[in-house]
């Protein structure tokens, strides 16, 4: 996954400027984002401040954590039910 190149707080400071009745544009503008990117940020962090911002982005950490650990588990089970079918 892509780093951004952006800190939660920033995210945040532009979306609270939004929120301010900057417009777009010239959000998109000034902090040389798309206006894609922007509207990606507003939908998946809009109502949220700067320790919500922060909140999720540690939550997908963990989940992309334990997704991974599944994955690992479910790869030894499948090992081992080889293993014992092949035995038998």
């Amino acid at each position: 996954m892509r780093i951004s190149r952006f800190s939660d707080d920033q995210i945040a400071d532009i979306l609270q400027q939004d929120r301010a009745g900057v417009r777009v544009v010239d959000l998109c503008r000034t902090h040389r984002i798309s206006s894609a990117t922007f509207y990606k940020w507003r939908a998946k962090f809009g109502g949220v401040g700067e320790s919500g911002v922060k909140y999720i982005k540690e939550l997908e950490g963990e989940v992309r954590r334990l997704k991974k650990l599944y994955a690992d588990e479910k790869i030894k089970a499948e090992m081992a039910k080889a293993i014992i079918v092949k035995k038998l």
